[in-house]
């Protein structure tokens, strides 16, 4: 049996699951908290583009690595397909019940049971269901680089982020900064992001590749 081995984005984003218009002028003006409200409340599906870095300030000096890219799609609660294209290709899947981790250059899979795992985890901001008060406590954080931030901070200690920002603009989240108490910070951005489109049946059930190593934990 081959060893599990996963690469370093794959790791940080299984963290995020385990421990990711046309905006009228009243949602642009509004506060961080009621433009988080409002998407929450009104978001059941969406796409778009996320580029992640690792960011580490060290000395004075903010150093960047692991920069990776790709897509992604959900439907609320808990379906999601988030795909790393760039520097290589991954995949992880949910369809409701079970994660998928798909290593496309390993040919492996990695199954594990979904269950609460994104109640207090960053991933139930977007993947999550609407009840995002009972597992966060919500406050506004000010103005930076255009959007508007607010900051979420895990009511539960066993999580693996101490805080996590969020940034939006008209309505639409645009970043997250998801900070551990190591002083690092994964840096997702997301682009192109289209919501409350109609998604195919069975668009988030997951077909293990012909040949692939299957691992179940």
């Amino acid at each position: 049996m081959k060893k599990t081995i996963y690469s370093g984005a794959a790791v940080r984003l299984v963290k995020l699951l385990a421990a990711t218009a046309i905006a009228i002028p009243a949602i642009a003006s509004a506060s961080a908290l009621d433009q988080f409200k409002t998407f929450v409340g009104s978001t059941k599906s969406a796409k778009g583009e996320f580029t992640q870095r690792q960011v580490k300030v060290v000395d004075g000096a903010t150093k960047v690595s692991g920069q990776s890219a790709g897509s992604f799609a959900f439907e609320r609660p808990g379906k999601f397909i988030w795909t790393y294209q760039k520097p290589y290709e991954q995949l992880l899947q949910a369809d409701g019940d079970n994660l998928y981790i798909y290593d496309k250059d390993l040919n492996q899979v990695t199954i594990k049971k979904l269950g609460n795992a994104l109640g207090s985890s960053p991933a139930a901001i977007l993947f999550g269901s609407n009840d995002l008060e009972k597992n966060f406590t919500l406050k506004d954080a000010g103005t930076k680089d255009g959007l508007e931030w607010l900051e979420a901070t895990p009511k539960t200690k066993d999580t693996t982020f101490d805080k996590i920002g969020i940034g939006l603009k008209d309505g639409v989240p645009r970043a997250m900064e998801l900070r551990d108490s190591f002083g690092q910070v994964s840096l997702l951005t997301f682009n192109r992001f289209e919501k409350n489109l109609p998604m195919a049946s069975g668009q988030f059930r997951f077909v293990v590749p012909k040949g692939a190593d299957v691992f179940q934990q």
